[in-house]
C-alpha cells in the first residue's frame, strides 16, 4: 500500500516538475537550471518504480536511495531558481512541501527495508 502512494506521489511530482520546467523555458529561456531540475525531479520516481522490480533487498534498497539523493538533488535546483527569481514562492513552496513529503516517504521504506534485509 505505502509502495503505490509514494509511486504515485512521485509520478505526481515528476509532472509538475515538467510543467514548471517547461513554463520556464518559454517564459525565460532558462536552460541550464531547469535541464538540471527536469533530470533529478523526473528520475525520483523513475528509480520508485524501478525499485519494484529489484534483483533482491540489496538492489531495491540501493533504488530508493537513489530516489532520496534525487530528492535532495532537486530540493536544492528548486530553491537555487526560487532565490534567483525564476519561480514565485507560490510555485516553489507546494513543489518543496511534495519533494519534503516524498523524501521522509524514501527515508522510512529505506529504514525499514534495511531492518528487514536479515
Amino acid at each position: 500500500m505505502a509502495e503505490s502512494i509514494l509511486r504515485n506521489e512521485s509520478k505526481d511530482f515528476a509532472k509538475r516538475i515538467i510543467l514548471l520546467c517547461k513554463d520556464i523555458k518559454s517564459t525565460t529561456k532558462e536552460t541550464v537550471l531547469t535541464n538540471q531540475l527536469l533530470r533529478s525531479g523526473t528520475s525520483i520516481g523513475a528509480n520508485i518504480y524501478e525499485a519494484q522490480y529489484a534483483q533482491g533487498k540489496k538492489d531495491f534498497i540501493s533504488k530508493l536511495e537513489i530516489a532520496q539523493k534525487e530528492c535532495y538533488e532537486s530540493e536544492y535546483w528548486m530553491e537555487l531558481l526560487f532565490e534567483t527569481g525564476y519561480i514565485t514562492e507560490s510555485k516553489y513552496k507546494p513543489l518543496k512541501n511534495q519533494c519534503g513529503t516524498i523524501r521522509r516517504m524514501l527515508i522510512s521504506s529505506l529504514t525499514t527495508a534495511k531492518n528487514n534485509k536479515n
